[in-house]
C-alpha cells in the first residue's frame, strides 16, 4: 500500500532538499468543492508556507487511490499514511458510537451545526484516538444532506415504500421508521442507480449532488436535511502526531483551524442556498449552469413528523448499539446544544 501511495503521489511531488517533516496526506473526495476549494488549498500551499518550507506535503485522495471507505481510517491508524479525512459515517462500522457525531434534523443552519460538532468533538477525538490510534485535527462539514429523487413526491409521506440510499447509518434508520427502505450505494455508484430503479431517492449534500450531475438523473429535491451535515473529520496518524514537535504540533493545530476549518464552516450556510438555488433555477447559481429539477416544499408536519420518530426511536435504537456510557456522555454534550435527551 505504501509502494502505491508512493506512485500515485509521484506526479505532483517535486524533488526537494531534506525538510524537517514530509506528510503523506489522503484527502476526501477529489471531485466536490471541500477538497478543491478548502483541502488542497490547506495541504499543498498553506501549511507548508506557514512552516516556512519545514513541512511538505504529498496530496491524493481517497478515491484516487481506490480505498474502501470502510479501509480509509484503520489504514491511517496502521501508519499506511500521515493524515487522513473522510465522512465520519464511513467508520461507523468500527465505531457505532461515532454516529453521535453528525445526527440529522438537529441542527438547521450551520452555526448550529458547528456548535453541534464542538460540543461532540471531545466524544471524537476520545473514539478516534481508541479505535483507530489517531489524533483529530479538524471536522469540517459538507453542506446538509437533503433528498434527491428520480419520482415525484410531494413531501415527506411519499418517501414511503421508496427505495432510497442513505448517507450513513442513522440516516438509514431513520428512513426505514419512515417507511423507506434503506439501500447501500456508494455515492459513486449513485447516478446509475438512479438512473436503473436500483433506488427511487438518493441523500447527499446539494453541492456534492449538484458536482456529481445527479441532476442529471433525478426530477425533485427535498430539502429536509435527513442526512445532517455529513461532518469530515481530518486525523493524523497518533504515533506521526506524538513524534512532532511541540511547536509543530501548534502549528498544524493553528493553521488547520484558520486555513481549513474555519474557512469551510464560514461558507456552509450560503452554499445550501446557492446550490438549491443552481439544482432547481430558483434564485441564483453561482456555481455553473442553473438546473431544473422540482423543489419540494418541506412543511412543518413534515418536519415535526421526522423530528419525532428521530428522537422517539432512532436515537434511542443508536445509544443501545453504541452501548456504554455514551449516550450520557451525548446528553450531556451534544443534547445540551440542540436540545435533545435520549430517553
Amino acid at each position: 500500500m505504501k509502494k502505491t501511495f508512493a506512485i500515485l503521489v509521484a506526479s505532483t511531488a517535486l524533488a526537494a532538499p531534506a525538510v524537517a517533516e514530509n506528510l503523506a496526506v489522503v484527502g476526501s473526495w477529489s471531485s466536490l468543492p471541500l477538497h478543491n476549494e478548502y483541502e488542497a488549498p490547506f495541504w499543498s500551499t498553506t501549511l507548508p508556507e506557514a512552516s516556512g518550507g519545514d513541512i511538505t506535503v504529498e496530496l491524493t485522495t481517497h478515491n484516487q487511490m481506490s480505498l474502501g471507505l470502510g479501509d480509509i481510517y484503520p489504514l491511517l491508524g496502521q501508519g499506511v499514511y500521515d493524515v487522513a479525512m473522510t465522512v465520519a459515517d464511513y467508520a461507523v462500522a468500527d465505531a457505532p458510537e461515532l454516529e453521535g457525531l453528525d445526527v440529522p434534523l438537529v441542527a438547521l443552519s450551520a452555526d448550529e451545526a458547528r456548535a453541534m460538532v464542538d460540543a461532540a468533538r471531545p466524544m471524537v477525538a476520545d473514539i478516534y484516538r481508541d479505535r483507530f490510534n489517531a489524533h483529530v485535527l479538524a471536522i469540517a462539514p459538507y453542506p446538509p444532506q437533503v433528498v434527491f429523487c428520480n419520482h415525484e413526491i410531494k413531501g415527506l409521506a411519499d418517501l414511503e415504500g421508496l427505495k432510497v440510499r442513505a448517507s450513513g447509518r442513522m440516516t438509514a434508520k431513520l428512513l426505514e421508521a419512515l417507511g423507506a427502505e434503506g439501500i447501500n450505494v456508494s455515492f459513486a455508484e449513485v447516478p446509475g442507480a438512479l438512473q436503473n430503479g436500483v433506488v427511487d431517492c438518493a441523500v447527499t449534500g446539494a453541492g456534492s449532488g449538484y458536482s456529481a450531475g445527479w441532476w442529471e438523473v433525478s426530477t425533485h429535491l427535498l430539502p429536509i436535511p435527513l442526512g445532517g451535515w455529513d461532518s469530515v473529520v481530518t486525523a493524523i496518524n497518533m504515533d506521526k502526531w506524538s513524534g512532532l514537535s511541540a511547536d509543530t504540533q501548534a502549528l498544524i493545530t493553528s493553521e488547520i483551524k484558520t486555513g481549513f476549518e474555519d474557512r469551510a464552516w464560514a461558507s456552509a450556510q450560503d452554499a445550501l442556498v446557492n446550490d438549491i438555488a443552481c439544482l432547481t433555477g430558483n434564485g441564483n447559481c453561482p456555481s455553473g449552469d442553473a438546473r431544473s429539477m422540482t423543489l419540494v416544499d418541506v412543511s412543518d408536519a413534515d418536519f415535526e413528523r421526522a423530528r419525532e420518530i428521530l428522537t422517539t426511536e432512532v436515537l434511542p435504537e443508536w445509544a443501545e448499539r453504541a452501548g456504554g456510557d455514551w449516550a450520557q456522555r451525548w446528553n450531556e454534550s451534544v443534547g445540551k446544544v440542540v436540545g435533545v435527551t435520549i430517553n
